[in-house]
């Protein structure tokens, strides 16, 4: 996105031509595999039919409990789709991917370092105080505290300073330019809390018994760890327009995707994100208990190589392990061809303000390592790495993870690699994205990578010298720097043909290894509606609008 006026400008999501609510999955994102008689295999919805009342309650399917709610520790799909309703940003992201204003009614940039920020007023938190820029500042500069560790710190990297300048205005100054900070401040890192709430829960804030006490249309209500977490309509909202359409709704904590897929059908559950993709087929031809919609995605489905110095210390045998996977065939097979093959660590709609040429330049350049098992057993024997062992992580969350564990081991061995499948719960699978402990002893394992902003600098951020979320340490000192410099480019296309060039470094490296590209799938009962179906919904208030039919 851009971010250089008093106000986001609300460009579409796409390069020029590419557009947000496109029907076919064609050009502007995933190409669908067809079905056997030719068709797209599925299309794009931009909405789902509004609801026609309010509601007592509904329920809601996760596949793995959250590992906090507490937004300085919210990184994954469960954390954040939970929270999503109940606390809300500076900035909106809109289902279409663009921006618009949250809690932050407009921003000013004064110069290049400082950034000044009119917080909107007459919002109350669930215990019913006012929010104020006490809260905001007190919020941001958590993020910055190490005894606190924010997954989140990289996004203040460069920022200097955060003070209220009024009551309702806080200035942001940071040592160098930064055109990424407000990109960031869409998502967890932008995320009001109430500043005596968090000063006096401290350490227990976001568990089971405290919860959280923020401004969204939905409040905390109850944790039961290993069962549900259930959320009740916050009255005094301060968007009436937009208040929660049920009194109430509960998230069912279902790990095995069976059982998941079976309390959607029988109508146990009354919807859920990220459909299992062995059920999708199996569902979309339900429709006495419900429909299946697909919407915008920013997600990548890669390897994660987590350990640079055992078998895949060497780019030789990274490539190998990618020329051994036959990658439209696990595509088939592990997403039911619900996505398209990628060579790319980001989708192209996130590159909102470059040219459509810098677009098409940033991906032709990146590295194509397609399947030729022959040229992957010649990579890994040159690089004195047949015979040799890796741990590859990897938990049941779907069919397409089991798929695609199997799918990487098979493709191991046929290159004179030794696999060892390491199957994870679905709760301690979530904690190799944070925690170094837990990825200990583990060479390589799947991610599916959701960027939270329209702006690709956000994916190759997290891959500098240090970064939290490189989980590889790997390190190059020319991709950092091209990273930064994008990061203090004012200019958006200029600031995307940086990031192409750090881009084709992490490709020739492959740092991460892209499988391929998915969509928002989502599943809603007969009872319920009014969804929009996009990635927005891990930081948007999307259970508020639904409603009965």
């Amino acid at each position: 996105m851009t971010r250089f006026s008093t106000w986001l400008r609300r460009i579409g999501p796409g390069v020029a031509g590419c557009s947000a609510v496109a029907l076919m999955l064609t050009g502007c994102g995933p190409a669908a595999i067809g079905n056997d008689d030719g068709a797209p295999k599925f299309e794009l919805s931009a909405t789902t039919p509004n609801p026609s009342k309010e509601i007592d309650s509904f329920s809601w399917a996760l596949y793995a409990e959250p590992f906090s709610l507490d937004y300085a520790y919210a990184f994954d799909y469960s954390d954040n789709l939970v929270l999503s309703n109940m606390c809300e940003s500076l900035f909106s992201w809109n289902a279409d991917l663009t921006t618009s204003p949250g809690l932050a009614t407009k921003f000013e940039q004064l110069d290049d370092l400082t950034w000044v920020y009119t917080i909107r007023q007459g919002v109350h938190f669930h215990d019913g105080s006012l929010m104020s820029a006490d809260d905001v500042v007190a919020s941001l500069q958590r993020h910055q505290s190490e005894e606190v560790g924010s997954f989140w710190a990289s996004s203040f990297d460069r920022v200097a300073s955060i003070e209220k300048t009024g009551d309702y205005e806080v200035t942001i100054t940071t040592t160098t330019p930064d055109y990424g900070l407000n990109s960031a401040l869409v998502g967890a890192p932008g995320v009001i809390e109430s500043a005596k709430t968090l000063a006096e829960a401290g350490t227990d804030y976001g568990n089971s018994s405290t919860g959280v006490n923020c401004t969204g249309p939905f409040m905390f209500d109850n944790w039961a760890p290993g069962e549900s977490i259930s959320l009740k309509r916050f009255d005094n909202y301060w968007d009436p327009e937009a208040k929660a359409k049920a009194k109430e709704m509960s998230f069912q904590i279902l790990p095995d995707a069976t059982a998941r897929t079976n309390a959607l059908q029988t109508g146990e559950i009354d919807g859920s994100w990220q459909v299992p993709s062995n059920a999708i087929d199996i569902l979309k031809a339900n429709t006495d208990a419900g429909n299946m919609y697909f919407g915008t995605d920013t997600s990548v489905q890669s390897l994660v190589t987590s350990n640079l110095e055992g078998v895949f210390a060497d780019v030789r045998v990274r490539k190998a392990l990618m020329m051994a996977i036959n990658r439209e065939a696990l595509l088939r097979a592990a997403e039911q061809g619900y996505g398209s093959v990628t060579n790319g660590l980001t989708t192209k709609n996130v590159w909102i303000g470059a040219k459509p040429a810098t677009v098409d330049a940033a991906f032709g350049e990146l590295q194509t390592l397609d399947y030729d098992l022959e040229e992957a057993k010649r990579l890994v024997k040159d690089a004195g790495a047949t015979g040799k062992k890796f741990v590859y992580a990897t938990a049941s969350i779907t069919a397409a993870f089991d798929i695609a564990s199997r799918a990487v081991a098979s493709a191991a061995k046929e290159i004179g690699l030794e696999p060892e499948i390491l199957t994870m719960s679905n709760d301690k699978y979530t904690t190799l994205f944070s925690d170094p402990e837990a990825r200990k002893g583990i060479d390589i394992f799947e991610t599916s990578w959701y960027l939270s902003s329209a702006e690709p600098l956000e994916m190759y951020t997290v891959l500098r010298t240090g970064d939290f979320s490189n989980y590889g340490g790997w390190s190059n000192t020319e991709f950092d720097d091209l990273v930064n410099e994008a990061i203090g480019t004012k200019d958006p296309d200029a600031k995307a043909q940086l990031t192409a060039q750090a881009a084709k470094i992490a490709s020739d490296e492959v740092v991460w290894s892209p499988l391929y590209e998915t969509v928002t799938s989502l599943w809603l009962g007969k009872r319920i509606t009014g969804v929009a179906p996009s990635i927005n919904y891990m930081y948007f208030p999307w259970a508020a609008t639904i409603g009965g039919r």
